[in-house]
């Protein structure tokens, strides 16, 4: 295989049991738009007990479907996307709110991430995956990052950034998981290459229809336009 090629998202996981959490951000084919989706999955009653919703400011919170049967919310309730001016954020965790801290501080994504580790859930360890989009009026720049054990006891925090300048057509997907087990084998290398197409209901529906029918959760994928800004979003919940 050509290291410059890319596969659909949906060739990409079909087939997979369990990749955890994914990020997925790109640039449209034709260029115009900027890419961000993040899907969730479960195996646990309580990791499927979860909704993504839309709040104000282009922010989305994931809340509990059934508060009733929250074992553990500490791990499982945060908000994935949050914006900060021309800057989105999205992540697996409650770092959201550290990377936004840091940012309305004039500090930087890479400096946010410097005091956050992966979540204490051994023996799985579970990545806490990241990225962020600075759009500045017709371009944009991304960043994506890992922070994942280096042992098995998960005595050491080993933490790896990755910078991208779009490439029309491309996008990088980083997920928690390589595949289901026990433990769950972390996710290894650079981001995956994938392709965007210009129709956002193709990509979400790419994603959706592909990720394994028993584990997923929810998705939320977002298009913003480069020229105006505008932003097209779109969401869906198992659970709903």
């Amino acid at each position: 295989m050509n290291i410059y090629d890319k596969k659909t998202m949906g060739e990409t996981i079909k087939g997979n049991e369990y990749v955890g959490r994914g990020i997925v951000i790109g640039k449209t084919e034709d260029a115009k738009k900027a890419a961000i989706a993040y899907f969730i999955m479960g195996r646990s009653e309580n990791s499927r007990n979860r909704v993504f919703k839309e709040e104000a400011d282009s922010e989305v919170v994931i809340y509990p479907f059934d508060e009733s049967k929250v074992e553990d919310p500490s791990l499982i309730i945060y908000s994935p996307i949050k914006k900060l001016e021309n800057k989105t954020i999205v992540t697996n965790g409650d770092q959201t709110q550290t990377i936004y801290e840091f940012l309305q501080e004039g500090k930087c994504f890479h400096r946010a991430l410097n005091t956050r580790c992966f979540e204490p859930d051994g023996p799985n360890w579970t990545p806490r995956i990241s990225g962020i989009v600075y759009h500045d009026g017709e371009d944009f720049d991304y960043q994506m990052s890992i922070l994942k054990s280096g042992d098995a006891e998960g005595t050491v925090c080993n933490r790896f950034l990755f910078s991208y300048k779009p490439i029309a057509g491309l996008g990088h997907f980083i997920h928690t998981y390589v595949e289901n087990g026990d433990p769950i084998p972390t996710f290894q290398g650079e981001p995956e290459r994938v392709s965007i197409p210009n129709d956002i209901d193709e990509f979400f529906q790419d994603i959706w229809e592909n990720l394994d029918e028993n584990n997923k959760i929810s998705l939320y994928v977002r298009y913003i336009d480069l020229a105006t800004g505008e932003e097209e979003n779109r969401l869906v919940n198992k659970n709903q």
